[in-house]
């Protein structure tokens, strides 16, 4: 299924930077890569030159929105997004370059954790992040 048909799955019109963001995104999935919006709109103006930033935004909402993408937002660094949706994933963040990769959920099916106490709450999902050093910014670092 192209992008313009996953758009219009969804109820959005299949808008020339909506599928170019899309597109992006879904690049960026088979390479596992979480990418930052100022990543998205360098990327989408390979195909589209003249999308703003402020269109990139509005485009990641609207699929954001229609679940098409997620936004991962780590403390501390700027969001994230991916086209990976619905499988209820989680992610590991490095504290130092702010690499976030995937990381599958152990128990396996929605939520794959639930709380000591889930106060009256349907719960439905289960978000977490685990926060480390990636193996380059473990690496020493040679001084010249």
């Amino acid at each position: 299924m192209t992008s313009a048909d996953l758009l219009r799955a969804k109820g959005l019109r299949a808008t020339q930077p909506r599928v170019v963001v899309l597109d992006v995104l879904e690049a960026a999935r088979t390479t596992s890569e979480h990418l930052a919006v100022a990543q998205i709109a360098d990327r989408a103006r390979t195909v589209l030159p003249t999308v703003s930033t402020q269109a990139v935004y509005d485009c990641l909402e609207a699929l954001s929105g229609a679940g098409l993408a997620r936004s991962v937002e780590p403390a501390g660094h700027p969001a994230r997004y991916e086209a990976r949706v619905g499988d209820n994933h989680h992610h590991l963040v490095c504290r130092d370059c702010g690499r976030t990769v995937d990381v599958d959920c152990t128990v396996g099916h929605a939520p794959c954790l639930s709380p000591s106490d889930a106060a009256g709450f349907a719960v439905e999902e289960a978000e977490v992040v685990f926060w480390g050093r990636c193996p380059e910014c473990r690496t020493p670092k040679s001084i010249a």
